[in-house]
């Protein structure tokens, strides 16, 4: 578990499916990534993926759901690389705007920097100025990196 002020970050579990759902149910969500809301048995089938891991011994896939008070509102996850930790965030349209998604994301990268990560990075969207701005809180700067239509950002300055 990772803690901050107010939050939580839990370690996946596939019982969560049935309210990250509703979490996740909000069409814009997906303005930027793509995709639509998942169904339960999606997300159950996800998270069954998720925590069997990717199954190459040179990656490593970490998830957590997001905790205020008693209800889950998002998650954040890191996928680890040959020392390169790859981070997003998730935070349901409930809970935007109150500064959750910066609180949660900058609780990962403190916890993946205490586990002696130097290199996070992260892809956001061109337009996506939120989760721009969430990067920029947490320590990464943006490169001209694009990959998949969307900027690298990265806690290494020289990546530029």
């Amino acid at each position: 578990m990772i803690a901050t002020d107010r939050l939580r970050m839990l370690p996946l579990k596939v019982e969560y499916a049935g309210e990250m759902a509703k979490v996740l149910a909000d069409p814009s969500l997906y303005t930027f990534t793509g995709g639509e809301p998942p169904t339960v048995e999606a997300l159950e089938a996800r998270y069954a993926r998720q925590l069997k891991g990717p199954g190459r011994a040179d990656e490593q896939w970490l998830n957590w759901v997001i905790q205020h008070d008693d209800d889950l509102i998002g998650y954040v996850q890191a996928t680890i690389t040959s020392g390169t930790a790859e981070i997003a965030w998730v935070i349901g349209t409930a809970w935007q705007g109150r500064g959750f998604a910066k609180e949660a994301a900058q609780g990962l990268v403190t916890w993946l920097q205490a586990q002696n990560f130097v290199r996070i990075i992260a892809h956001v969207h061109p337009d996506h100025t939120a989760s721009a701005a969430v990067a920029a809180a947490v320590g990464l700067s943006r490169t001209d990196v694009v990959e998949d239509g969307e900027y690298l950002w990265s806690t290494e300055r020289q990546a530029r």
